[in-house]
């Protein structure tokens, strides 16, 4: 077993740790503190598949190694067990994974006793895991979450939406322009919607189109928002919260002058770093929505939410989360819904969206906006768009997006859109 495959297996178990562990923390904030900028891009890249693997098939795994256990391993060790049993299972060689998890408990210097009872468990599930993995179910969302999504959208439903978060997410691509083109390049399939879908991407930086600026990385679903607001060239727009500035640029090649807002400054130099790479300009702005002043004809709110839409792209989300900020997040919406209709022009319209499946973050959102607000409407002419289906506009007006659409194309994100008119 060469070094690389062990040092990417120590930092998926790493990843792990931090995920699962007392203080959990969430992947994409221990990416941007560097913790795998050590390892080269093939192992960086191959750590965080085995670790987001782990998370979404961890239900199956634990089932799969209580019948080996008598008792519950430290957290590390199980992890270690997580990341063998799913390689494993989904067609590992055996002496190969089994040999580099045995390694990567010798070297550790407390858990090295636990190297026998590592390679023991091991070997009994590369014996009969395979075979026993695909009976099981789709694993389920943690009760915190999956009990308040089956209330909102029933078992049925919750079940498929589990069924899209197992198999995880393909790679979709905006293009600037031409759809077609880009799709033909990459050898990806045009969605209904116009997006561009790789179910085998490789590296993205080395795709063709790339390094021109013929397209950005967005999920399908988070690029309908722009596509209903249907943004003129010319017109004013304020994109809120627009960090990493997929929207903004969507807006920018529609020839909007768009003025880009997000209260992070790395997150800005993101933005401007993907402007720049494709081409396009956009004012950008670092600082607190409720802080932006003036008159736009048109606003996109993309406001903070709990992200659980995104799961089957960020499966630790379940995890390094409890529910326990939602309560500050739905008030923050509400309050930024409020300012930015402030800065809305007479005659204008404004899209909410949250990439959320709590209808707290969406529908009854918007339900209490049109409550405070009498010079605000609910456009639902503005959700006829190819790809769309009407079943999901829901009774205020919104749309709604959920991971079990689209189940033959690879599903979508999460999401909630509302086009928002305000009286002339």
């Amino acid at each position: 077993m060469s070094n690389t495959g062990v040092q990417a297996r120590r930092s998926a178990v790493y990843l792990l740790d931090q995920i699962l562990g007392e203080e959990p923390r969430l992947m994409s904030e221990m990416l941007a503190s560097g913790v795998l900028d050590k390892l080269s891009p093939d192992d960086r890249a191959r750590a965080q598949r085995l670790a987001l693997e782990a998370l979404r098939g961890m239900e199956r795994a634990d089932r799969l190694l209580q019948k080996h256990l008598k008792k519950q391993p430290p957290l590390t060790i199980q992890n270690v067990l997580r990341v063998g049993t799913i390689e494993l299972c989904q067609g590992g060689a055996a002496h190969g994974v089994v040999n580099a998890m045995v390694s990567l408990v010798g070297q550790h210097n407390k858990l090295s006793h636990l190297k026998g009872l590592t390679n023991a468990v091991l070997r009994k599930i590369a014996a009969d895991g395979p075979a026993a993995w695909d009976a099981l179910r789709a694993p389920r969302l943690p009760k915190w979450l999956r009990g308040p999504l089956v209330e909102a959208w029933g078992a049925e439903a919750m079940g498929a939406m589990e069924i899209a978060h197992f198999k995880g997410a393909p790679l979709d691509l905006t293009p600037k322009t031409d759809a077609a083109a880009v799709a033909e390049a990459t050898g990806g399939t045009l969605l209904p919607t116009g997006s561009v879908r790789l179910t085998t991407p490789g590296q993205v930086s080395a795709m063709p189109g790339f390094a021109e600026g013929d397209w950005w990385v967005q999920d399908a679903a988070a690029a309908v928002p722009v596509q209903v607001l249907a943004p003129q060239k010319g017109e004013s727009i304020l994109d809120l919260c627009a960090a990493p500035g997929g929207k903004t640029m969507q807006l920018a090649a529609a020839g909007a002058d768009v003025t880009a807002v997000d209260d992070s400054a790395p997150r800005m130099q993101r933005v401007t770093e993907n402007l720049a790479r494709v081409g396009l300009k956009a004012k950008t702005l670092t600082k607190d929505v409720r802080a932006v002043r003036g008159r736009f004809d048109a606003i996109i709110l993309d406001a903070p939410c709990s992200a659980t839409g995104t799961i089957r792209r960020h499966a630790d989300l379940p995890y390094a989360k409890d529910g326990s900020e939602f309560g500050d997040l739905i008030e923050m919406q509400g309050t930024f819904i409020d300012h930015a209709w402030s800065l809305l022009k007479p005659g204008g319209r404004m899209v909410f969206c949250t990439c959320s499946l709590l209808p707290d973050e969406g529908e009854v959102q918007v339900d209490e906006a049109l409550e405070r607000h009498g010079d605000m409407t609910v456009d639902t002419s503005a959700l006829t768009l190819p790809g769309i289906d009407p079943a999901w506009v829901t009774e205020e007006g919104g749309l709604r997006l959920r991971p079990d659409y689209w189940p033959d194309l690879g599903g979508m994100d999460g999401f909630y859109i509302a086009l928002l008119r305000k009286a002339a």
